[in-house]
């Protein structure tokens, strides 16, 4: 007497849905990775290489004289602080229960992000100016 196995459904990959939280909870990941090695290779340059009592105004202009260093500055503030506040994000969404509140303080910190990481870039883009 022999046994049939009923036939197993193919296996699929099923694609999760792309809306904002999937967005956001991706982009937590990612710029996790990112912010690794930005962050421990500033840490590395300026508090082991340099040395924090080193870093003075001059220093800041003769590191800024460079294009590349400014595009490194201004990528970890942007990303540090967009994770920063994606997670502050999630943490009111613990806290918060109506969808249209939700939807304005998330539009709200949006707004913040882009405001201090605009106005750190004009800083870093303007440079500094030794007396």
């Amino acid at each position: 007497m022999t046994v049939e196995t009923p036939s197993l459904p193919a296996s699929r990959r099923v694609a999760p849905a792309r809306n904002f939280e999937s967005l956001a909870w991706l982009f937590m990941r990612y710029s996790a990775i990112l912010l690794i090695p930005l962050v421990w290779v500033h840490v590395a340059i300026q508090d082991v290489l340099v040395g924090v009592h080193a870093i003075d105004l001059d220093y800041v202009a003769l590191r800024w004289a460079t294009l590349s260093w400014r595009v490194y500055d201004i990528a970890l503030l942007a990303f540090t602080f967009a994770h920063g506040m994606n997670g502050f994000r999630n943490v009111l969404n613990d806290y918060v229960r109506g969808a249209r509140t939700r939807r304005a303080l998330d539009w709200l910190l949006l707004l913040g992000w882009l405001v201090i990481s605009a106005i750190g870039a004009v800083a870093i883009i303007g440079g500094v100016r030794t007396p």
